[in-house]
């Protein structure tokens, strides 16, 4: 084929089509690297590096731990061995069953603190005690005399007026001497009795000395008087005493 003659209509197409492809920035696959099929891993060297790392502290921690136990005694010691029970009973009966004594422990007072019934009495003979005696205050100075002379005037009282005392009527006080107790006056002597019956179940300290009921005018009035002889003066005045403190009326009457 000469210079000056066409080219074939094939070779003109394929020429054209390759033009226009490298115009358009299309790329040919034959012309592509072989560097951009494979994808950038990372080294396997760095990888084992890194573990080897984290065993080797794992390991200093484990040993770090071990070393420190050792050295604080935190193992505990001891064999292991098994530890067994002390021959014969178990429990023991002890020689005194009920416990020690505590004073006071069964007293009424217990009871009736937990509200139980109980068998309470009281000692209606017991005497009071006697007031303690105080000290007498001392008695003040006599003011100092002055060295100047006082005169007194005497001054005249009036006559005094001689007045009537007027009659009242008292309980017979204690009789010097007297080892009778009287406990009562009574208008029947029933009543008299009655009380004498009453009082020595309450006292049985009155019960032996046995008793005496006395017939007796009063202000035109019969009365009953209701009497015990305790044999002195002395037990009269303690029996007295003993009765007035449980509430009881008594005096020491004439013999």
């Amino acid at each position: 084929m000469n210079a000056g003659e066409d080219k074939p209509v094939e070779d003109t197409a394929v020429e054209e089509a390759v033009t226009d492809e490298i115009e358009t920035g299309d790329r040919l696959p034959w012309l592509e690297t072989a560097d951009d099929d494979y994808e950038e891993k990372p080294p396997i060297l760095g990888k084992l590096l890194t573990a080897i790392a984290g065993l080797a502290v794992i390991v200093a921690a484990v040993g770090g731990g071990w070393w420190v136990l050792q050295r604080t005694g935190g193992g505990g010691g001891g064999s292991g061995a098994l530890i067994n029970a002390a021959e014969g009973d178990y429990k023991v009966k002890p020689d005194d069953p009920g416990g020690m004594k505590v004073d006071g422990a069964g007293d009424t007072v217990f009871a009736a603190s937990e509200g139980a019934t109980t068998n309470g009495s009281i000692n209606v003979g017991a005497v009071p005690e006697a007031p303690v005696a105080g000290k007498a205050a001392p008695k003040a100075a006599p003011a100092p005399v002055s060295g100047a002379s006082r005169v007194t005037a005497s001054v005249p009282t009036a006559p005094a007026v001689a007045k009537a005392a007027a009659p009242s009527q008292r309980t017979p006080g204690p009789s010097a001497g007297s080892a009778i107790i009287q406990l009562g006056s009574f208008p029947a002597e029933a009543g008299a009795n009655a009380a004498w019956a009453r009082l020595s179940k309450r006292f049985n300290y009155l019960a032996p000395l046995g008793k005496s009921v006395e017939k007796a005018e009063v202000n035109g009035k019969t009365v009953y008087r209701l009497r015990v002889n305790t044999g002195s003066n002395s037990q009269a005045s303690e029996l007295c005493g003993k009765l007035k403190a449980a509430g009881e009326a008594c005096f020491l009457a004439p013999n």
